[in-house]
């Protein structure tokens, strides 16, 4: 069960993902810790830890995305205590990704962490892939 406050939390953070699949990273970035554990891992890349390694992996990320939109959250799971809370969706969105002019559908499979800090809530983790649907065990393989 999540409480209304983390409830609103999220609703914001879809809010900021829907404008981050616009190309700007600034809402989502306002939702994060600052703290040194913060990490994000996106399909773009490694895991980045720590607010400015977390922060400028936001901003590149967000340089691929334009003229997009969220159109759904899948919720799979959730669950929060007082002080941290989780939530697993599979997000989807429609928008022109890595420079391309042609806007198209993505779906990711993401885990995010919440923990309350100083009153409120905080992202302190994301981690975000593009497997939304059953792969064989060679999908895993690398070359």
């Amino acid at each position: 069960m999540l409480a209304s406050d983390l409830m609103k939390f999220i609703e914001q953070d879809h809010l900021a993902l829907d404008a981050f699949v616009k190309g700007n990273p600034e809402p989502l970035k306002d939702l994060y810790s600052r703290r040194d554990d913060v990490i994000i891992a996106n399909p773009f890349g490694p895991p980045a830890k720590g607010w400015e390694k977390a922060a400028e992996t936001m901003e590149r990320a967000a340089t691929n995305y334009s003229d997009g939109e969220a159109i759904g959250f899948e919720r799979i799971s959730g669950y929060a205590t007082a002080d941290l809370g989780y939530i697993i969706e599979v997000e989807r969105y429609r928008t022109k990704a890595g420079g391309g002019d042609k806007v198209a559908a993505i779906a990711l499979r993401v885990t995010t962490i919440f923990r309350r800090e100083e009153g409120g809530w905080r992202i302190v983790l994301r981690h975000a892939d593009p497997i939304s649907s059953a792969r064989p065990p060679t999908s895993i393989v690398g070359e």
